[in-house]
């Protein structure tokens, strides 16, 4: 059976994103929240994790979304554990958008 000529589009649809704006914003705000409360520099913080200073300001100003390895290695360097790390996007993510989603109502 011949299947006709079909154009394969590869990637994502065009006008979606692939960060949730959400999420990006709440895990920023939870990195820096730790971060400074243990009085360590962005820079030093990018560094243990293996990660640009750049890129660490995109993670901690919601522009950008670590993989789960870069998850791993931001709370090491941050000296907590993932789930104190996953407390605290938790928290983060309830004073951002849970008390912005009930004036909307």
């Amino acid at each position: 059976m011949a299947t006709p000529n079909k154009k394969i589009i590869r990637g994502r649809p065009v006008g979606t994103k692939s960060v949730d704006p959400k999420i990006a914003k709440a895990f920023g705000k939870a990195v820096v929240s730790l971060r400074t409360a243990r009085g360590l520099s962005q820079e030093s913080v990018g560094l243990g994790a293996s990660i640009g200073r750049s890129n660490m300001s995109a993670i901690e100003n919601g522009r950008s979304v670590p993989n789960l390895v870069g998850v791993v290695k931001i709370a090491a360097s941050l000296g907590c554990s993932l789930p104190v790390l996953a407390r605290e996007f938790e928290r983060a993510h309830k004073e951002l958008f849970e008390s912005a989603d009930s004036s909307d109502a």
